[in-house]
């Protein structure tokens, strides 16, 4: 009998580095951002409505999101990709894109210089490098982590910490609203409450740069319901990296419900959104609606 040879492996992915990962974002969300800032030049207008009516995109949104999934794409094109303007697109290299072409994009349609760019590198469900590019003012946030686990953060390359700690009535929270009325009750309801237990609220208008304020110290603590994964997913790596904790969960109104905070307040934030009304008393981190 002739001996068969044995099947060989199949050969292994070699295993993306986070830090060329974030070199490929950064320098897509920097090519997205000089358009956006292209279009906010000329005549902005609405294209179509999402969730509801007050709920806009723009062409920009749209010829940001196409810049982006080609610039990719044409260095990683087994990469998989979710953007809030087009369609999920597999991959077969486990990583995965998760992109926000404009993020405050009310905010773009009307002239208000608070929008960003927000691109995070997925791999094995585990977000590895983000970058988010504050528009109007050309400011990069940026992270990626490394192999032990372990995150840093910069702010156009000097590194960003959050704010020391602070009791909770000294605090300055953002947080945002969504376009559903019902949600918004709901959300009005808890402010009325969460209002008199802090410093103040800020309602900037876009997830992402939020975030990044809790990362740079200039928010101790940001929560909102409503959000997208593209809405935060690079915004709470730059925050994490930066000294914060952050959640994903649902919401009282059974939404998906971030809160980011410096890791030694975070328990205390948490608690008020509960209190408040933001969080339902029992509510867990774990699988939570999109």
């Amino acid at each position: 009998m002739t001996e068969q040879p044995s099947a060989q492996p199949a050969p292994q992915r070699p295993i993306p580095k986070a830090g060329d990962l974030l070199a490929l974002a950064v320098a897509t969300a920097r090519a997205a951002a000089d358009l956006v800032r292209e279009r906010a030049a000329g005549v902005v207008e609405v294209a179509d409505t999402k969730s509801t009516a007050t709920d806009v995109v723009t062409q920009a949104d749209r010829d940001t999101e196409a810049l982006i999934r080609r610039l990719i794409s044409e260095q990683r094109p087994e990469d998989a990709f979710f953007g809030e303007e087009g369609e999920e697109t597999g991959g077969t290299s486990g990583v995965r894109w998760i992109v926000d072409p404009i993020d405050g994009t009310v905010n773009f349609l009307y002239g208000l210089p608070r929008y960003a760019v927000s691109i995070a590198a997925e791999y094995a469900g585990e977000v590895v490098a983000g970058a988010v590019v504050d528009v109007a003012a050309g400011t990069l946030y940026a992270a990626f982590r490394q192999p032990d686990g372990s995150a840093a953060a910069v702010r156009d390359g000097e590194p960003v910490m959050v704010r020391p700690p602070a009791e909770l009535s000294q605090r300055l929270i953002a947080t945002g609203f969504s376009y559903d009325a019902g949600l918004r009750r709901v959300q009005a309801e808890a402010l009325v409450r969460f209002l008199p237990v802090v410093r103040d609220v800020r309602r900037i208008g876009s997830a992402a740069l939020d975030i990044c304020g809790v990362a740079e110290g200039t928010l101790d603590g940001y929560l909102e319901e409503g959000l997208h994964l593209w809405d935060h997913a690079a915004a709470c790596l730059v925050a994490e990296a930066a000294g914060a904790r952050w959640e994903a969960t649902t919401g009282a109104g059974g939404r998906r419900f971030v809160v980011v905070a410096p890791a030694h307040g975070y328990d205390e934030l948490r608690e008020a959104a509960v209190q408040a009304g933001f969080l339902p008393v029992d509510s867990v981190p774990g699988v939570v609606p999109d």
